[in-house]
């Protein structure tokens, strides 16, 4: 009974791998006959695991069935899914937090006492500290989320942050996590450029809308895009500098949603920062501790910088030059 025990959970793990297996691999696999292999199929069909018969192949493949049965995890998967359920039990998903809870507190019941270990250092060493986001409802990612997958145009009610609200017809290409906020990037079919929308701003209206043929993503890479839009295009005050590095040197310095690094050759490279002043926009442009030069930006700006030049060498003045 332990020997067929153990070839079950084999077998089931061979099956979770997501491919089809012809009656003779599974055999050789699990070192069995052909007709042992059918026999144990047939059991895991009745524990509720949906295992289909592939065409042509006299295979088997694992499919999605009416009820969720146990799933066999190896270790660095267990440690994943934990982890996973312990930042979604404080993310930025309305009403998933006490179900992500559950779920995790059944998954450390049944952990090994070597993984549980795992996880309780990794939770005892880390700690969150970042403001959460605005919440989105599970259903808006969910209809939003298919909407992507199955390339079909979607209608929303969008607010926008004076508080007006529109209705917006779009064909929605991705839909981002950055930076404490879920984004959608779509192509406006109204105005007919790409837009970048909060998630937790829109109310999707249904049905979706007809099938279309995806886009291009925006400047080739939708991080990039939505870095820059997130960075600069959003805020009042908005500068461009020349970096005196490569952009591979820079990048390092530059934090997701603070500006969008552009090469320019091998010694230097163009960033784009925006911000609420140009007094913002001094500190964040300092902050990257990389020599510059200021290529475009509000006066304002330019009357900051010397501010803060002038104040810098001021703090000085009681200090003795370096020899030199």
């Amino acid at each position: 009974m332990l020997e067929t025990s153990a070839r079950l959970l084999k077998l089931l793990a061979l099956l979770q791998t997501h491919r089809d297996w012809t009656g003779g691999e599974l055999a050789e696999r699990l070192g069995v006959t052909g007709r042992t292999v059918r026999r144990d199929v047939d059991r895991l069909r009745e524990l509720g695991y949906p295992v289909h018969a592939t065409q042509g192949t006299a295979g088997y493949r694992l499919g999605a069935g009416a009820a969720l049965p146990p799933l066999l995890l190896d270790d660095e998967e267990a440690v994943a899914v934990a982890v996973g359920l312990r930042s979604a039990s404080g993310g930025t998903v309305a009403g998933i937090e006490e179900s992500s809870l559950r779920a995790l507190t059944k998954l450390e019941q049944v952990l090994p006492p070597r993984l549980r270990h795992r996880v309780q250092t990794l939770r005892g060493a880390t700690l969150r500290v970042n403001a959460p986001g605005a919440a989105v409802e599970p259903d808006t990612l969910m209809a939003v989320a298919e909407a992507c997958t199955r390339h079909e145009r979607l209608r929303f009610d969008y607010r926008a942050h004076s508080g007006e609200t529109t209705l917006r017809q779009v064909e929605p290409h991705t839909l981002v996590h950055f930076s404490r906020h879920w984004y959608l990037v779509a192509w406006d079919v109204d105005r007919k450029d790409w837009r970048t929308f909060r998630a937790d701003r829109l109310t999707p209206r249904i049905p979706t809308g007809p099938r279309f043929t995806p886009r291009e993503p925006p400047e080739g890479d939708v991080a990039v895009y939505l870095s820059r839009q997130l960075s600069s295009r959003a805020w009042p005050s908005q500068a461009t500098v020349l970096l005196h590095i490569s952009a591979t040197e820079a990048a390092p310095n530059v934090w997701p949603g603070m500006g969008a690094i552009e090469p320019v050759d091998a010694n230097s490279c163009r960033l784009q920062v925006g911000a609420e002043t140009p007094e913002a926009l001094v500190w964040m442009i300092t902050a990257v501790d990389i020599d510059f030069t200021l290529l475009s930006g509000p006066p304002e700006l330019v009357a900051a910088l010397r501010a803060q030049a002038a104040r810098c060498t001021n703090s000085l003045a009681n200090f003795p030059a370096p020899p030199e």
